[in-house]
């Protein structure tokens, strides 16, 4: 799961990143409001930490925007403002959730736990399809009574095979959620994993494959509809 916060208070924004890798996330961290909304544009993030006061674009100002262009991301905004006026504002903006400052790490990593359910693409912290399921907590794959801990990487590259089974995932869009549009690393890197990832799953004699569709991306299958193609 990648998430992109923006926030103007770099210590605050490089510690939520910090805090989130720790919790097997992905963050990429923007300090400003306009540059903000480009990130928001790309599409890849599953979800975006806003603070409202920012350099720029002010953060309700780019939420605005963002709905206004048929962007749906879930938001969770992040400000100072602790009064009820001030939510109500944040809320009808269309943010999906409010914290004000200070929190606690628990509080926010149960937010972000929550509003990711209320999406319909996590559940209990496990993503199962067919006889494969992933403890999003332990990050283990497992399939009847044998498992396996994945990498970090590997975990957040089947965690988006169980969300989308059957869906054919584009190349680029797997290289953009895992590594981020800036990264300094070549898009093999997604073909290495993949096979990684299959190695797993035939150590694991689970019904399911990680099946390539040429010059176009991958897609978590069943073996029987694999060998019916």
């Amino acid at each position: 799961m990648r998430l992109l916060i923006i926030e103007d208070e770099t210590a605050l924004a490089e510690a939520l990143a910090e805090i989130l890798k720790q919790n097997s996330y992905t963050a990429d961290t923007v300090f400003d409001g306009l540059e903000g909304l480009e990130y928001a544009r790309t599409g890849i993030y599953d979800m975006i930490l806003l603070d409202i006061m920012l350099p720029g674009m002010d953060g309700l100002t780019l939420l605005k925007t963002l709905r206004r262009e048929g962007n749906h991301t879930p938001v969770i905004l992040l400000t100072a403002k602790g009064e009820v006026s001030d939510i109500i504002t944040g809320l009808d903006a269309g943010s999906d959730d409010y914290l004000a400052k200070p929190f606690s790490t628990s509080e926010l990593l149960a937010r972000i736990r929550a509003l990711s359910r209320r999406g319909g693409q996590y559940h209990d912290q496990e993503l199962v399809y067919a006889n494969l399921s992933l403890n999003q907590k332990t990050m283990e794959l497992s399939c009847k009574n044998s498992s396996i801990r994945l990498g970090l990487k590997e975990f957040q590259m089947m965690e988006l095979f169980l969300a989308n089974p059957k869906q054919i995932l584009p190349k680029s869009l797997l290289f953009d959620k895992i590594w981020g549009m800036d990264a300094d690393c070549e898009y093999n890197n997604v073909e290495v994993y993949v096979s990684f990832l299959r190695q797993k799953l035939n150590s694991l004699d689970t019904d399911v494959v990680i099946k390539t569709n040429r010059g176009v991306g991958y897609s978590l299958d069943l073996k029987s509809d694999e060998n019916k193609e």
